[in-house]
């Protein structure tokens, strides 16, 4: 089931394959980007605390949304474990600047199986003191469905290998709960996620300078990363040139006002005459 972390959000929905396996012909995403998810719903975190949706956010920092289960044979690691990478490049941490949520799609999973998945990823990412930045979830079935399809992550469970069909793929969303971007696959560059963060954030966190790269930046879908907005730059060059402009202008016109006080002022000695003694 890995070979779908790989695949751009077109092609998990709409890709023409002639032999795509029956058990995956459910599994995609389907964007639902600037939808509220659904706060009412109750989860148990990995400490067998009922905690409803609404709880996952603070309203001061965005979240990390994935969905996976503790016994995926393979591409849940590489998944968490890709994202585990680019976290800890970062010099924000889980708990501070922004929160980490992983719902289970197995509702048989257990909070202790879902707190020995948590304990080891912890482990991974190495920063004493986020544990509570970083939430592992299980629920019901019914819960599980209605915030997935709310996401628009859809997955099949293949009963003969007893395993999920599913994608690779991270919610980054608002303080509030609201889908602000897909990132799909099992890696991607450390600034793509911190663009990605803050745009989320809605200007909570970074920097001006990374308000400015986000202004002439646009997330690019079919590459999973934020490239050059053409447009967006070249109303910034006008503006700049504008702007150079007029400090040009203003200076020679400072100049020029000078020299003619200056002129002004030498005439009007030399009309005097020498001054007696």
């Amino acid at each position: 089931m890995g070979w779908m972390a790989f695949q751009d959000a077109s092609s998990l929905s709409a890709a023409p394959w002639e032999t795509k396996p029956a058990e995956i012909e459910s599994v995609g995403v389907d964007e639902h980007l600037g939808d509220q998810l659904p706060l009412d719903l109750v989860f148990r975190d990995e400490k067998g605390q009922f905690v409803s949706v609404a709880q996952l956010f603070s309203g001061s920092r965005p979240v990390i949304l994935s969905f996976n289960y503790s016994n995926c044979p393979m591409l849940c690691n590489l998944q968490i474990s890709g994202l585990v990478d680019v976290l800890r490049k970062l010099d924000w941490s889980a708990g501070q600047e922004f929160d980490v949520v992983s719902v289970s799609i197995d509702p048989l999973e257990t909070a202790q199986r879902a707190g020995q998945t948590k304990q080891r990823y912890l482990q991974a990412y190495g920063r004493p003191g986020t544990g509570d930045g970083w939430k592992f979830l299980t629920g019901s079935a019914p819960a599980i469905a209605k915030l997935t399809k709310a996401a628009g992550f859809r997955y099949h469970y293949v009963a003969q290998r007893r395993e999920y069909a599913h994608t690779a793929v991270f919610l980054v969303c608002t303080p509030t709960g609201k889908i602000s971007r897909y990132l799909y696959g099992i890696e991607f560059p450390q600034r793509t996620l911190e663009l990605t963060l803050v745009e989320a954030s809605e200007g909570k966190i970074g920097t001006a300078l990374d308000q400015i790269i986000l202004f002439c930046f646009h997330y690019d879908s079919a590459t999973g990363r934020y490239a050059p907005a053409a447009r967006t730059i070249m109303q910034m060059g006008g503006l700049a040139t504008v702007f150079a402009l007029s400090l040009t202008l203003i200076t020679l016109f400072r100049r020029e006002r000078t020299q003619r006080q200056h002129d002004a002022n030498g005439m009007s000695s030399s009309m005097m005459g020498p001054q007696p003694s």
